[in-house]
């Protein structure tokens, strides 16, 4: 009974360790870790495809007014009639505010009374120079018939002519005079400030009874606004690698903020020339371009309607439908604008994630089985690149390449000649032909890992949404 008995529990240990062994084999083989030396690496592909490709940069910014005039005061002093507010609109030469006039209305008197002074020391300067002339009139007639000496002729005349330039000097005093009295009256008329253009106030920032400085030697006090908001715009900040791209002219599709369920048209109007740079001489330091954008689209139907005056009629064009509203910009809202600057049409495109970089001295294409004519191609200029720049150790030959899958599963390394790209897909110019099957996927295989030669097994049920896709697509 006692061998039975040991025979028994070394047949259960037997069996125990046969199922085990069984479940390990099962899993290593699902995994991947026995059995599958010749699947190849999992890839996910797409083909290259003809389509038709338009490039988009992307900037943001915020929505002005394409007219804004800065009002600021001529004159300093305290403001004693403020006629507007924020919001208001006002007409061409509606008065805005008035500026306390006192010190000024004296000044003018001044200057009145130093022209009458000018005038009359002119007067009696005319009248000395008139009895010079008279005596030296007098003494040239004594001195031709030798009655005087010359000498007491030639004072006649010195004297004359200093009467002479003091009448002239009177003259100009008198000028003088009379152009700082129509300074002093141009500085008493800039005391009332008046609407320069047709607007709508956007910005109120001072008071009745603040003071103000003028501009007269210094950058003076900003009082107001005048907007023209029946026409607006943004103003976005264009990075110094896109803004190559962009011409004026270039169509835009534009969201705002404040309107999130609504996209509107627009159009490139203006480029700056000069660079805003933002932390200058740091690593954090930024490189934009200014571009304003004109929203092409119907809005700020009120603003316009005043402009074009209070009681003249609504077009038809701007009655708003009921259940969709004009919308109302106002300056300062923050937008975002996609400007379409170039399209091509009918071109080879891949995916972008298929596009990578490859260092040609280090890893040679065509290293394959499929002896194609794209392998030919790719020794050949291989050949051509050898010849113009020798390798060595410690340089580097960069290229962009693309990936594709030969018939017999292996991954072939093609040299491509991109052009510009979407959200989605570059374009190839060269090195694809359309329809080849171009390996996407995983992002670690495609940028690194992945070499010509290399077995591969297309999977791209995997790597589907909901796919066991994390380990392998993690760079």
């Amino acid at each position: 009974m006692a061998i039975s008995s040991a025979t028994k529990r070394i047949v259960y240990i037997i069996i125990a360790l046969v199922v085990l062994l069984v479940i390990l084999g099962v899993v290593a083989g699902a995994a991947g870790w026995i059995g599958g030396g010749d699947r190849g690496v999992a890839v996910e592909t797409a083909p290259a495809e003809t389509r038709t490709i338009t490039q988009v940069v992307t900037a943001s910014g915020k929505v002005q007014p394409e007219v804004e005039v800065v009002i600021s005061p001529d004159v300093s002093g305290e403001i004693i009639q403020l006629t507007i507010r924020e919001g208001d609109p006002v007409q061409e030469g509606d008065l805005l505010a008035r500026i306390k006039p006192d010190f000024y209305a004296a000044q003018v008197e001044q200057a009145e009374a130093g022209v009458m002074q000018s005038k009359a020391t002119e007067a009696q300067r005319r009248a000395d120079m008139l009895n010079a002339k008279a005596e030296l009139q007098r003494q040239q007639d004594l001195y031709e018939k030798e009655a005087i000496s010359k000498s007491a002729y030639e004072q006649a005349q010195t004297q004359y002519e200093v009467a002479k330039a003091a009448h002239e000097a009177a003259q100009y005093a008198v000028q003088s005079a009379e152009a700082q009295l129509r300074e002093r009256r141009e500085n008493l008329s800039k005391t009332a400030i008046y609407a320069p253009m047709t607007g709508t106030v956007s910005k109120l920032d001072v008071e009745a009874g603040e003071r103000v400085v003028g501009t007269g030697q210094m950058q003076g006090t900003e009082m107001m606004r005048i907007a023209r908001l029946d026409q607006m715009e943004l103003e976005i900040d264009v990075n110094e690698n896109d803004v190559v791209n962009v011409a004026v002219g270039d169509t835009a599709a534009i969201e705002v903020d404040a309107y999130p369920e609504q996209a509107f048209e627009g159009v490139v109007t203006e480029i700056a020339n000069s660079a805003r740079v933002s932390a200058q001489g740091t690593q954090e330091q930024v490189t934009n371009f200014p571009v304003k954008i004109r929203i092409l689209d119907a809005h700020n139907v009120d603003a316009r309607r005043q402009a074009a005056g209070q009681n003249a009629p609504a077009l038809a064009e701007e009655v708003p439908p009921p259940d969709t509203p004009y919308p109302n910009f106002r300056p300062g809202m923050s937008g975002t604008v996609d400007i379409f600057t170039r399209t091509v049409v009918d071109v080879v495109a891949v995916p972008i994630q298929a596009v990578t970089v490859r260092d040609f001295n280090q890893v040679q294409p065509g290293t394959g089985e499929d002896d194609g004519e794209a392998d030919a191609t790719e020794d050949a200029s291989s050949d051509e690149a050898t010849e113009e720049a020798p390798r060595g150790p410690m340089t580097e030959d960069l290229r962009k390449v693309v990936f594709l899958v030969s018939e017999d599963d292996l991954a072939r390394m093609v040299e491509v000649e991109t052009g510009i790209s979407d959200d989605t897909h570059i374009q190839v110019k060269r090195g694809l032909d359309g329809g080849e099957s171009v390996i996407i996927g995983p992002y670690r295989a495609v940028s690194r890992t992945l070499s010509p030669g290399d077995a591969v097994e297309v999977d791209n049920e995997r790597f589907r949404p909901g796919g066991n896709t994390v380990a392998d697509a993690q760079p």
